[in-house]
């Protein structure tokens, strides 16, 4: 992160740009001076008293070196505070001058087109007072950033958003939000794709933009549109469109392993119903609806990578508190926001509000609809595009058809979600009926295809279509890595001769699990049973659980079971191998590749290719002499 704590001459360099009353009083924080040159957050605010130093100090923490924040109709003393940060030499204040049937947002942009401070930017950022830009490339610097997108050959870099939900809190806080709201939506969940793009700026060729700058008319046909080259939050090239158009990233551009913009929509309940009386920067017509609450109430994943700063954060919050003025201000507004919510809590709307919010936080993220509605008109696209526009997309897509396609092997991109879920957490979850089980469609553990397929009634269909079928009669089933016990109970359910014996070592699909079979009313019992054990992925661990169960099948759905693992512990046991072996699932995503050599494996122990699984999603093995039919109950 970048050190702007200390006084030094080299920091007290004059801004392009800045009026007569910047820096005019001696202030021991100074700007942040960067290699890449002037760097600008551009952002419009009303009435965000509470939130202003927040807001401020972080952005200087992150290293932009330069904040011009547009104001209009506050009442909280909002624009006193950024009047008297531009006086100490830390922002920029601009108040937002409307003309007549304009909304706030485009007019503050209108003016900043035309701003000294922007125009002289090196690097422009558009944003909210609710958006914070958190980075983890490297030690969250801007600095490092930019050097990394430079690096690329790009000069622009397009940063999704990540929507923070209120964590189910209800009462206001003058907490930092960066601290009190750590919930957010899962990264796949496309409605919270929304961008805001950091870009090198000139003036000539740019007309800046909420999500995007829209690159002026004449230069379509020009070379200029080939020195556009951005890149996406994971560092990835972006593609050509966005050069044009768009506001969201796309399933092929989405990324966040370099930067994320967190997008605090709503705080708490109590924040909203502030938020919900006062109006907002675009004028929208009941925006802070119980729809709107249900839409960026999003607690699905626990993401605490914006705590990185909160030190060097709490320090220049700490700084600037040092200045009697803005002390002053920072109380007069926290004051008005509580005397407002006492008055507030009084009244019947902020009770039903209380009440409309709790049964919105309710709704799945399945559930979730983008109001208002806005399906995608091409033809009206089509007639808006440039020629250059239309040849530039018609080249993208030409070359994305030559390129060679993905092999239609088994999913690799996974099932389930990498890493340990926050399941503390309460989040409302459909669920839907699987065959024989209910499933969850939760987020937090299954990736977005696999959410798709739970949806549909189809998780695993072909699994469990057809394992139940081949089991032997009154058979010992042993299922290795059986994540949320869809296939095995689904088996258990339609198989009551067999005894099924469950493990997983993963303490998340555990916990599903059992919820999984509670949902369902599966029940276990002496012969539905879930192991103890977590594996040390060793031949000889492997073979102990043998020797417990003794099972006439192996199901085998666990990656970390590696193939050599499993040629030791088919050599270990010799004269006890089970009758049948199958792979599907996790193991099938990890080792798909591997599956001709775990054949031959196999087929030195006697195991014969058997039973008529698509080889994309299970493979079955049975040993020679083993009735091919497999003796099933039917």
């Amino acid at each position: 992160m970048t050190d702007v704590l200390h006084s030094s001459t080299a920091h007290s360099d004059r801004p392009f740009g800045a009026t007569d009353e910047w820096g005019t009083l001696p202030f021991a924080l100074k700007r942040h001076v960067s290699p890449h040159g002037q760097i600008t957050a551009v952002s419009m605010m009303k009435d965000e008293g509470p939130f202003v130093l927040e807001w401020v100090a972080h952005h200087l923490a992150v290293g932009f070196t330069d904040l011009v924040v547009y104001t209009n109709d506050c009442s909280d003393g909002t624009d006193d505070m950024l009047m008297r940060l531009e006086t100490l030499g830390l922002c920029h204040h601009r108040r937002n001058n409307i003309p007549e049937g304009i909304r706030p947002q485009p007019s503050a942009l209108a003016h900043a087109q035309d701003e000294p401070v922007i125009q002289q930017s090196d690097w422009v950022m558009v944003f909210d007072a609710d958006e914070f830009l958190s980075i983890r490339y490297g030690k969250g610097s801007l600095d490092e950033l930019i050097s990394a997108t430079k690096a690329n050959g790009a000069n622009g870099i397009v940063v999704t958003w990540r929507i923070f939900g209120s964590g189910g809190l209800v009462d206001w806080s003058a907490a930092p939000v960066t601290e009190q709201y750590l919930m957010a939506a899962p990264q796949t969940w496309n409605k919270g794709w929304g961008v805001k793009t950091l870009f090198e700026f000139d003036p000539e060729y740019w007309k800046l933009g909420i999500h995007r700058p829209k690159m002026k008319n004449k230069h379509f046909k020009t070379d200029f549109p080939d020195s556009v080259k951005w890149v996406t939050g994971s560092g990835n090239q972006m593609e050509d469109y966005f050069k044009f158009r768009g506001w969201r990233s796309i399933t092929r551009t989405v990324g966040y392993d370099w930067v994320q913009l967190n997008h605090y929509a709503i705080k708490s309940v109590e924040s909203y119903a502030i938020r919900k009386l006062r109006g907002n920067v675009n004028n929208k017509a009941d925006k802070y609806n119980s729809d709107y609450w249900s839409l960026q109430d999003r607690n699905e994943v626990r993401d605490e990578t914006m705590l990185r700063y909160s030190a060097v954060r709490n320090k220049i919050i700490a700084q600037l508190l040092s200045d009697p003025e803005l002390q002053r201000l920072h109380t007069q507004a926290i004051n008005k926001i509580e005397l407002r919510l006492a008055d507030l809590r009084k009244t019947d709307a902020y009770r039903d509000l209380v009440l409309d919010l709790a049964i919105a936080s309710h709704v799945p993220i399945t559930q979730i609809v983008a109001k208002p509605p806005q399906p995608r008109d091409k033809e009206k696209i089509a007639a808006l595009m440039s020629d250059v526009e239309k040849k530039r997309n018609e080249g993208a897509k030409s070359t994305r058809k030559l390129l060679p396609k993905d092999p239609l092997l088994t999913i690799p991109m996974g099932t389930y979600v990498d890493g340990k879920a926050d399941l503390a957490t309460d989040v409302p979850v459909d669920w839907h009926t699987n065959h024989s089980m209910k499933l969850p469609a939760d987020q937090r553990i299954f990736n977005s295809h696999a959410i798709q397929l739970i949806q549909n009634g189809k998780f695993e269909r072909g699994v469990a279509r057809r394992l139940p079928q081949v089991l032997p009669r009154d058979a010992t089933v042993l299922e290795i890595g059986s994540a949320v016990g869809f296939v095995a109970a689904h088996c258990a359910n339609l198989r009551p001769d067999i005894t099924m014996i469950m493990q997983e070592s993963n303490p998340t699909l555990r916990s599903v699990l059992r919820q999984v079979c509670e949902v369902s009313e599966r029940s276990f019992d002496n012969k539905f049973l879930l192991d103890k054990s977590v594996l040390a992925y060793l031949p000889s661990n492997m073979i102990s659980l043998f020797k417990v169960y003794c099972p006439d099948v192996l199901v085998m759905a666990d990656a970390g079971v590696a193939p050599r693992i499993l040629q030791g512990m088919l050599q270990g046991l010799s004269a006890n191998l089970p009758k049948q072996v199958f792979f599907y699932g996790r193991f099938m995503e990890q080792w798909h590749a591997s599956m001709g050599d775990i054949a031959m494996a196999l087929a030195e122990h006697s195991y014969i290719a058997d039973f008529g699984f698509d080889p994309n999603v299970a493979r079955g093995f049975r040993l020679a002499g083993a009735s091919a039919r497999a003796n099933d109950a039917q």
